[in-house]
């Protein structure tokens, strides 16, 4: 009877032990998912990301027409590029990865340059018509694409309050409806750009400049940036105008304003243009009410801010990116403190 008792003992205390070993690594498991949680960021804005939320980014041609403004939108955008398209109209690619809008819009035409600017965030690129350099890159299938010349009236649908081409928008939940007819994974991540920690952005050294105005030689796309010392943040005023939502009235606020120059060639009688995005060049980058001079590169058709081949990094937050023509730092940017 002593020797049962002792074999059940014995039984006992190694399933005990056992027990407690496999509990350990599940606690240690836990305490490591959290750590990585509190280290997570969104890649295109260095702001903590929610854990799994690991999102597509999508890439919008958004019409920056006069009769298009104010936009829907555009304060959720991560990055927005805004080139010029024809003449001295300037058209926005707004990139959204950490947030999006109820709606974009209104949606516009895409340029082969545009195109080539949402693959290199491998994004979905969402568009309304093209131009013949657009229209052969899409139909190669080169990027996962929703071209409203397609969805007009299903996808996308006209506003009554403005008149066609400006009236096109298309809603997040149409975009991922169309993402699922076509079978797009929309649950991967975009390609990371490299942020400060907070005291590194305490320390950025550089010029004092409250206000940054650039000119696309027309008065209706002239862009004005304003530093505000509160929010640490730029505000876009355009014709004079502060950039705010149509829907919400939320206005644009940007941690980092890059101003790159480029070659720009008109290519047809329309006055659509060649863009080299590829070669790099100089550069004004605009963090906490300093200027930097710098270069910008592209990496993977991702314009990026260098100095001496490395790459410069960010101030956590959303990032506007004006493209201008060759020489034009000097000539098309004014710099002032109010």
């Amino acid at each position: 009877m002593l020797k049962k008792i002792c074999t059940f003992m014995i039984i006992c205390t190694v399933l005990l032990a056992g027990c407690k070993s496999n509990e350990a690594p599940e606690t240690a498991k836990k305490e490591d998912s959290n750590s990585r949680h509190t280290s997570e960021v969104y890649p295109l804005t260095g702001l903590e990301a929610e854990e799994g939320e690991d999102h597509r980014a999508i890439a919008v041609m958004v019409n920056n027409h006069p009769e298009a403004r104010p936009q829907s939108g555009l304060s959720k955008a991560d990055v927005v590029y805004e080139i010029l398209a024809e003449s001295n109209i300037t058209r926005l690619l707004a990139i959204y990865q950490s947030e999006f809008p109820e709606t974009f819009g209104p949606v516009r035409s895409a340029r082969d340059y545009y195109i080539r600017l949402a693959k290199g965030y491998d994004s979905l690129f969402v568009f309304h018509g093209w131009s013949p350099e657009a229209k052969k890159l899409i139909e190669s299938n080169y990027v996962d694409h929703l071209n409203g010349l397609k969805y007009d009236g299903t996808l996308f649908e006209r506003a009554s309050f403005r008149k066609a081409p400006h009236n096109s928008y298309i809603t997040y939940d149409h975009v991922m409806e169309g993402a699922e007819e076509k079978g797009y994974d929309m649950n991967t991540s975009a390609p990371s750009y490299t942020f400060m920690s907070k005291e590194e952005a305490n320390e950025i050294k550089g010029d004092d400049y409250s206000k940054i105005s650039v000119s696309y030689d027309s008065s209706s796309f002239d862009v004005t940036y304003e530093y505000n010392e509160n929010s640490e943040t730029y505000s876009r005023y355009t014709a004079g105008m502060r950039t705010e939502d149509y829907d919400t009235n939320e206005p644009v606020e940007l941690a980092n304003v890059f101003i790159i120059e480029a070659e720009h060639e008109v290519v047809d009688d329309k006055g659509r243009r060649d863009i080299d995005l590829e070669s790099g060049g100089n550069a004004y980058l605009l963090q906490k009410g300093k200027l930097l001079k710098i270069q910008w590169e592209s990496d993977d058709n991702r314009i990026v801010p260098v100095t001496d081949g490395k790459e410069i990094k960010l101030v956590p937050g959303k990032t506007w990116i004006n493209v201008i023509p060759t020489s034009g730092l000097e000539e098309s940017v004014t710099l002032s403190n109010n």
